[in-house]
């Protein structure tokens, strides 16, 4: 059924619903903005013109488009006034009972045919909608912050919601140049649900003295290729807002331990330490005051290059394959169904991608000098390496391959023997996550990589990084810190073991 829609309400005049009614006057609709505040409702219209305007004055935006834009959205100082709307957003304060009061007024205001929808990130569509007579028109429609520039919306069924207005939700994202994905609610529904290991890892690296700060979100940005450190985008998220998405988590699936809170960001908002907006988080924002740097292993000078060569399958990593063969270094001819793991010999020192295990430990059962690098979205892109050395190997052993991984033009990171290293357990876990909600039908692949990819720009979704990386390595990963930890958090996914046994399989079509 196609949706005729001609006016839009928005209701709070926040961040997020001012957004979301920049977006909707931008495609050409009439925008009712109302907030219970009024003098808030008028400072969001101001705020906005001057944003607006500011970009017209840079040369950024048509300045009659702009004028007509600002002209669409009309700030209303009652809900009566919302009669006329054929869809209605909802952004006020995350309170369960607040929601449910402004829909079951608007069930007496709006007409029967009329959408309704929350901007809800955190609190259950189907609890909102209990209240209601007909809430098999109520849906989540969450927009990602700032709303007129991020791409992705999740459209969430709660357990009433029709088909039909999940499609007509659907298809109105879709003409406001949105990415939509479908999913059932579910706490934390995708982005905020799978992306807590992106978080969690870090900091628990953090309490176990891996590294500093700058050292681990270096590793996972510099390195592992995702576009910001997660200690450095928590405090741009603020420690409030963060630790209470994850507490919320964790308490809705019953403590699992999958999504345990950190002792130290906990301690970060008791200390009113919350980030960017007050000065002090996980880093200083003290101008006055040098940034601590990531701690970068110094140039190491030999009187001879290291002997290098490539051996094993390394179709999983082109990239690095490629730098290899840039650099002189010759990689054995390799078939496809080749089972040996890439691997490098660097004179006499086995270096391989970490698989969970503990390089000493790695290096014991293969009785020679080991070396293990972590895992990057394209190691050619990457500006630094992230490598562990066995506690086996002489001085020069580890010298010869930090000397190797420069002569890449890589900035070389030596990590303490850590299981799994960084950036591969976090892609571990968010694998696992990821296949959880496949599993439990909340979402369907390409709408769960797309989620990743679109709301919190990862620079793969996902399950495309698990195909790519091949299952059984992400299986044996999570097993290996599961033995290591013993602690239920590295459970692996069902789903994730019926892959590598080949019982399941994830259309590759979905997954690109």
């Amino acid at each position: 059924m196609t949706l005729i829609l001609n006016t839009v309400a928005v209701i709070g005049a926040g961040t997020m619903g001012i957004g979301i009614a920049q977006v909707a006057a931008s495609c050409g609709h009439t925008v009712l903005l109302f907030d219970i505040n009024p003098q808030a409702l008028k400072q969001a219209k101001h705020s906005l013109t001057e944003r607006l305007n500011k970009r017209v004055q840079q040369g950024k935006a048509d300045a009659q488009a702009t004028k007509q834009l600002l002209a669409r959205i009309t700030l209303v100082n009652t809900m009566a006034e919302l009669a006329p709307a054929q869809v209605v957003i909802e952004a006020v304060a995350e309170k369960l009972a607040i929601k449910q009061s402004i829909f079951s007024e608007l069930e007496a205001i709006c007409q029967k045919n009329t959408l309704f929808a929350s901007n809800t990130s955190s609190l259950s569509i189907t609890a909102i909608a209990s209240q209601l007579k007909y809430p098999e028109r109520f849906a989540g429609l969450h927009f990602f912050n700032p709303a007129p520039i991020m791409k992705l919306v999740e459209v969430i069924r709660g357990r009433e919601t029709s088909n039909t207005v999940i499609e007509q939700l659907k298809s109105l994202a879709l003409s406001w140049g949105k990415t939509p994905v479908i999913c059932r609610s579910t706490p934390g529904f995708i982005v905020n649900r799978v992306a807590r290991p992106f978080y969690a890892e870090t900091m628990r690296a953090l309490e176990e003295q891996v590294g500093d700060p700058p050292t681990l979100d270096s590793v996972v940005r510099d390195a592992g290729g995702f576009s910001m450190g997660p200690l450095q985008l928590t405090d741009l998220i603020g420690h409030d807002v963060n630790y209470a998405v994850t507490d919320s988590i964790f308490q809705a699936f019953g403590y699992d331990p999958r999504f345990q809170t950190s002792f130290e960001q906990l301690e970060l908002v008791q200390a009113g330490h919350l980030g960017r907006k007050t000065g002090r988080g996980f880093y200083h924002y003290d101008e006055n005051k040098p940034l601590t740097q990531a701690t970068i292993a110094e140039k190491v000078i030999l009187p001879h290059a290291p002997a290098v060569t490539a051996h094993g399958n390394w179709q999983s990593f082109p990239e690095f394959a490629q730098l290899l063969k840039q650099n002189g270094i010759p990689l054995e001819e390799s078939k496809i169904d080749n089972p040996n793991p890439p691997t490098l010999f660097v004179n006499n020192v086995i270096v391989m991608l970490t698989n969970g295990e503990l390089t000493s430990v790695r290096a014991q059962k293969m009785n020679q000098s080991m070396v293990q690098f972590d895992l990057s979205a394209d190691y050619a892109k990457a500006t630094t390496i992230a490598i562990s050395c066995a506690v086996q190997n002489s001085v020069q052993d580890n010298q010869n391959v930090i000397a190797f991984f420069q002569s890449l033009n890589k900035d070389v990171i030596v990590l303490p023997d850590y299981p799994g290293l960084l950036t591969m357990r976090t892609v571990a876990m968010l694998c696992n996550e990821a296949l959880d909600v496949v599993n439990k039908g909340i979402a369907t692949p390409e709408d769960t990589d797309n989620a990743m990819r679109y709301g919190v720009n990862y620079p793969k979704g996902p399950l495309a990084w698990g195909t790519e990386l091949g299952w059984q390595h992400i299986l044996h990963t999570l097993e290996q810190l599961s033995q290591f930890y013993a602690d239920g958090r590295y459970r692996a996914n069902p789903l994730l073991r019926q892959l590598v046994a080949g019982t399941r399989r994830l259309d590759a079509k979905e997954i690109q």
